[in-house]
Order: C-alpha cells, then structure tokens, then sequence
C-alpha cells in the first residue's frame, strides 16, 4: 500500500469521527432543551400556584378590615395580582426573562402584602377572630416564602442553562439624555435626544445571521414613544408599538450596540422605562428618571 493509499484511509478515519462527534453532540443539546423546557414549564405551574394563593389571602385580609381607605387598597392589590396572574397564563414556558420578570414581581407582592398584615394589626381593634385570621394569613405567607426559597435554591442551576440557552441577552443598559449641545440633559425640558446602548451577550448556542431588534421607550404613563402607530412588531401574540427598529448582524459573538432617538414630543419628569425585544422575546428592560 503506497503513501497515498494510507493518507486517504487515515484521512477518512478522520471525517468519520468527527462527525460522529458532531451527531453526538448535537443529540446531547436535543435532550438537554427538551429537559429543560419540561423543567420550566414545572416551575411556571409553580408560580401560577403561588399567585393563586396570593389572590386568596387577600380576600381573607379583607375579612379583617373595617376601615374603608384600607379595604380599597386591599382590592387595588387584589386586581394587580389578578392581572399578574393573567399575564403569566398566557407567558409562554419557555420565556425564561418574563418568567424571572414575574417571579420579581411576586417578591415585591409579598414585601407588600406583609406591610399590610403590619398596619392590619397595629389598629389594634381586631378581634380575637380577625387576629387568627392575620396569624393564618402570616403563616401561609411564610409558607409561600419559604416554598419559594426553596424553589429558587432547587432551580438556580437550570435558571443558569436557560439562560444561556436562550436567543439572545442584553445587558449593561444605559441611556443619556441629550439637549441641543448634544452635552448630557439635565433636566427634561432641555432634553432633545436619548443615546441608547447596551450590550448583546456572547451565546455559542444563538443561531448566527441578521436580527431586528425591537427598543420601546416608554412614558411614565406607559405611552410608548413612537414615529407612527404603524411602527409595530408581535410580541406574545400581541401587537405592541416600538420606538426604534435596529438590524444587526449576530454572529455569536458579544456586540455592543447604540441607537438614538430624537424627542419631537413633550416629555414631562418621572420614571421612564427601555425594553428592548428579539425574535418575539423580550430580551432586557432599563428603567431612568428625568428630573
């Protein structure tokens, strides 16, 4: 057997085993998606459970309450859980940002929900009842707390591979008011521009090519700034309105990117918010305050 003979052989032993290992990898990948979509889909049904709860408790609190201002914040609270709830419903599984988004939310409701069983009580005018009531509700909500800390320490780790599994991730955002001498704004009647940037994460996984990203700003109305009412993209199978439309070319790689947007219309002071978007997710959100 001469050289070329033996080159070819080896040469095509070679190929061979690469592409076993390219198989074998990309069915290990396979597998491991689909664990944790399952995983994920376990852990929204969990925090769909604890919202109901929430909502419950509430309606228990409001046994206890006889003064009128407070049973009507108890309701406001009631509705915005309510409406929580709903919009997780129809969160897909798989959202692992509006997922954690809502799992936030629910730790602010409790920090919220223990200040009222706070006031509840220092009225000092409950009932032997209405007082094991507050102690029922305090012991289901320390239930829920720990239930969640437990929940938490049990999923970081997979909170850790959705993450990186997921399209794509921005960070770092910022965002500069400008006025006319393009020098930074500092207060909202000499704002004439908004500098954007923020930073697309390194993912190994995303599938490389052209991108449209998608960048809200919104009012602290939740009016959305916007050119045209026709400026829209998908989003949870709602029609939502951007402010600005960004195509990138994404190869894998970190990139850190920079939009802009002039101010045509009035802005008052408040919190404002930046939510930016890609291939129908929500990606990453900034909230800054004009003074």
């Amino acid at each position: 057997m001469n050289k070329k003979s033996i080159g070819i052989i080896v040469a095509f032993g070679v190929l061979v085993v690469a592409i076993l290992s390219v198989a074998y990898l990309l069915y290990t990948e396979k597998q491991t998606n689909k664990e944790l979509v399952q995983e994920f889909s376990l852990e929204k049904e969990d925090l769909e459970n604890e919202y109901t709860r929430f909502a419950t408790q509430y309606d228990e609190l409001k046994l206890t309450v006889s003064n009128d201002s407070l049973a009507g914040l108890l309701d406001q609270e009631q509705v915005k859980v309510q409406r929580l709830l709903d919009e997780l419903r129809t969160v897909k599984s798989s959202n692992a940002t509006e997922i954690r988004r809502l799992k936030n939310e629910l730790a602010s409701l409790r920090k919220v929900m223990i200040s009222y069983i706070n006031q509840i009580d220092s009225l000092n005018r409950l009932t032997a009842q209405q007082k094991q009531v507050i102690a029922e509700v305090t012991q289901k909500y320390n239930d829920a707390s720990r239930q969640i800390s437990n929940l938490s320490e049990e999923k970081s780790q997979l909170n850790k591979k959705v993450t990186l599994a997921a399209q794509l991730d921005a960070t770092n955002i910022w965002v500069e008011p400008k006025n006319k001498r393009d020098k930074r704004a500092k207060k909202v009647k000499d704002v004439v521009k908004f500098n954007i940037g923020f930073t697309v994460v390194k993912n190994i996984t995303a599938e490389a090519g052209e991108r449209t990203l998608y960048i809200r700003i919104t009012k602290p109305d939740n009016d959305v700034l916007t050119k045209s009412s026709s400026n829209t993209f998908t989003y949870e199978n709602r029609t939502l309105n951007y402010s600005i439309k960004k195509y990138i070319e994404y190869n894998g790689e970190e990139q850190q990117i920079v939009v802009y947007w002039n101010v045509e219309e009035f802005l008052y002071a408040g919190n404002y918010r930046v939510d930016i978007f890609a291939d129908g997710t929500l990606i990453g959100s900034q909230r800054f305050a004009l003074e």
